[in-house]
C-alpha cells in the first residue's frame, strides 16, 4: 500500500536554531529507492552548529539528524538488499556519483558530488531533510542493516559518532593491540571511541578539561587513564607517550599541547570541525616526524562494518532518549554540554505533528 507523499518533521526557519513543526513532501520512490519510517534519530553535535549556522552553510528550512534508525515501509522495483519490516540505519549521506575513484573504492564519504542526508541537495535541486522526522526514502545502496542483537535507541549514534571514530582507527592503523591511543573529550564521539579502542585491545588514555570526568572514564567506559588537560605536570608527564591521539572536540582550541603527547610519527586525527582556524607551530611537528590528519565519517562499507564489530563486542552508545517535545530543551543542553552522552528521539512514539 502506497504511503502519503507528506512527511512531517522539526525544522529551524533561522539561526536562532528554533526547531518548530515542519511538513514537506517526500522525494519520489524510484527504482532503487526504499522509503522508511523513522524510529530513533540522535542528535549530533552537527545537527547544532547546522541549525545555528555556526559554519555560514545553513540552507533553511533546515530539518536536521543523520544518525537515523527506521523500519522499511516500501521498496522500489529493482531494490534487492531490503525487504518490507528490514531494519535499517542511515547515516550522514544519502547520495553519490558511485563512478569516481572514491566511490569505487568503497569511499564514498569523500565523493565529490556526496550529497548529505540533511542541509543539501539532490543534483536536480530537491532539498534534503533529515531525521527529525517520520519518514524517509533513500537509494538502498545508502542504507545498512541494523543487527538484530543491538537495540536501536543506543545503535542510532553508532551511525555517524560510531563511524567517525571506528573508521580512523582502523585506517591510521591505531587498532593494533598494544598501540597507546588518546581520546581528547568524553562527549558523543569520544564515549564511543574508548568503547571501540578498547574493544581493539588498545591502551586509552583521556584527555579532558574537567576533572570530574575521570572516574566515568575509568569505571564506566574502561580507559585505562585520565589527563586533565589543564594540569601541566600531567600534561608534562604524559608527553611523547601516545601513539595516535583522536581529538573529538568542536570547541575551538590549540592543537599544539596535543602534538607534544605524541611519540616520534605519532598522528593527531581531527574528528569534529572547529569554527575558527586554529595556528599550528610546524617545526615541533616536523621534528617529531607527526601528522595532522582529518577524517570524515567513513564509507557504507566500513559503516556495515562497524555495526557488525559493535555487535560482535556489545558496543552501543549510552544515550538519553527524549520525545520530539523535548528537542529544542535537548539543544539547548547540549549546547552547554550537558548531556551524557547522546540525545536520541523516540520519532516514533512520539511525533504528533500530522
Amino acid at each position: 500500500m502506497e504511503q502519503s507523499n507528506t512527511a512531517f518533521g522539526l525544522a529551524a526557519r533561522d539561526a536562532t536554531g528554533v526547531l518548530a513543526p515542519f511538513s514537506f513532501p517526500l522525494r519520489a520512490k524510484g527504482e532503487d529507492d526504499i522509503i522508511l519510517n523513522i524510529l530513533y534519530c540522535g542528535i549530533c553535535h552537527s545537527d547544532l552548529s547546522t541549525i545555528k549556522n555556526e559554519w555560514g552553510n545553513a540552507i533553511y528550512p533546515v530539518v536536521p539528524g543523520h544518525e537515523i534508525v527506521g523500519v522499511v515501509t516500501e521498496v522500489g522495483h529493482n531494490v534487492q538488499k531490503f525487504k518490507v519490516g528490514d531494519k535499517v540505519g542511515i547515516g550522514y549521506f544519502i547520495s553519490s556519483c558511485l563512478s569516481c575513484d572514491n566511490c569505487k573504492q568503497d569511499s564514498e564519504n569523500y565523493c565529490p558530488q556526496l550529497v548529505t542526508t540533511f542541509n543539501s541537495s539532490y543534483p536536480d535541486g530537491t532539498p534534503t531533510y533529515g531525521g527529525f522526522s517520520d519518514k524517509l526514502v533513500v537509494n538502498e545502496h545508502f542504507a545498512v542493516r541494523i543487527p538484530t542483537k543491538l537495540p536501536l535507541d543506543k545503535v542510532a549514534p553508532l551511525l555517524c559518532a560510531g563511524i567517525a571514530v571506528y573508521n580512523p582507527l582502523k585506517e591510521h592503523g591505531l587498532n593494533e593491540p598494544g598501540k597507546h591511543l588518546g581520546v581528547v573529550g568524553l562527549g558523543g564521539l569520544g564515549h564511543l571511541a574508548v568503547k571501540f579502542a578498547k574493544a581493539f585491545g588498545v591502551k586509552v588514555t583521556v584527555i579532558s578539561t574537567s576533572p570530574d570526568k575521570e572516574k566515568e572514564a575509568i569505571e564506566k567506559l574502561g580507559a585505562d587513564s585520565f589527563i586533565v588537560s589543564r594540569d601541566p605536570e600531567q600534561m608534562k608527564a604524559a608527553m611523547g607517550t601516545m601513539d595516535g591521539i583522536l581529538d573529538t572536540i568542536a570547541a575551538d582550541h590549540s592543537l599544539m599541547p596535543l602534538f607534544a603527547l605524541l611519540k616520534t610519527r605519532g598522528k593527531l586525527i581531527a574528528l569534529a570541525g572547529m569554527t575558527k582556524p586554529t595556528e599550528l607551530s610546524l617545526y615541533p611537528i616536523m621534528a617529531g616526524g607527526k601528522m595532522l590528519a582529518g577524517t570524515l565519517i567513513g564509507g557504507v562499507k566500513d559503516m556495515q562494518e562497524m555495526l557488525s564489530f559493535a555487535e560482535e563486542h556489545n558496543i552501543t552508545a549510552e544515550v538519553e532518549v527524549i520525545g520530539m517535545d523535548d528537542v529544542n530543551i535537548a539543544m539547548e543542553r547540549l549546547q552547554k554540554g550537558d548531556v551524557r552522552f547522546r540525545f536520541v528521539i523516540n520519532v516514533a512514539n512520539s511525533i504528533s505533528l500530522s
